[in-house]
């Protein structure tokens, strides 16, 4: 199983490497198809959060779903050792769902490892205000981004920073985006149903229900 670990904001110790890899190596343990997992660093710099300025995302790709964690604290050992534990129960439940159920869980080709297209000193929004060019305070088109990549925009002279993310969604149920959202510790999931061929987004609403977003893109002529 290969573990790569990548840092926002911040370098990476060797002590600190060595640690997060040994924390995720149990991965095995609980998901015998792990190919690869992810350890990412993001460090804030604001001094105002510094009780939440080490964050750590821990994702696990394998032969079945894209299991993912995240978790802040002030010290960055201690977010890897919160993450890891969040990580661990949602591999057993995995591993309780193909023991109880056999079930097949698509893989989520969109959540491939992300990359930043703005370059060190490049500014993010790459917009003028010259007649046939974009203006500065509009992001630009997503076309040109492929599968699993990412934009990092400024907009405007604001300090509103915005992602956009281009994914790759094989069509499922219901149910198995409710699976996804709960793997992947996110309070929502964006999926094309497998029935309809709507895009749609089940979410969290309170104590144990959920909703479901449904958007009807045929044009009436």
């Amino acid at each position: 199983m290969d573990i790569t670990v990548v840092a926002r904001n911040a370098e990476i110790h060797p002590n600190f490497r060595s640690y997060a890899e040994d924390k995720v190596a149990k991965v095995t343990q609980f998901y015998p198809r792990a190919q690869r997992v992810d350890i990412e660093l993001t460090h804030e710099r604001n001094p105002r959060q510094a009780d939440t300025a080490e964050r750590i995302e821990l994702t696990v790709y394998g032969k079945g779903p894209i299991i993912r964690a995240e978790a802040t604290s002030a010290d960055r050992y201690a977010a890897v050792d919160i993450a890891a534990g969040k990580l661990f129960e949602r591999l057993r439940r995995v591993r309780d769902r193909a023991k109880d159920h056999r079930r097949k869980y698509p893989v989520e080709a969109s959540e491939a490892a992300e990359v930043v297209s703005v370059l060190p000193g490049e500014e993010p929004g790459g917009a003028t205000d010259e007649p046939g060019e974009p203006r500065a305070d509009v992001l630009r088109s997503a076309v040109d981004l492929k599968p699993g990549e990412a934009r990092e925009e400024q907009l405007g002279d604001s300090p509103v920073i915005v992602r956009q993310k281009v994914h790759e969604a094989e069509p499922m149920s219901v149910d198995e985006a409710l699976d996804q959202m709960e793997l992947v510790g996110h309070p929502f999931f964006l999926f094309i149903d497998r029935e309809t061929s709507q895009p749609c987004v089940v979410y969290h609403r309170h104590g144990w229900t959920y909703g479901v977003i449904r958007l009807n893109t045929r044009i009436e002529s």
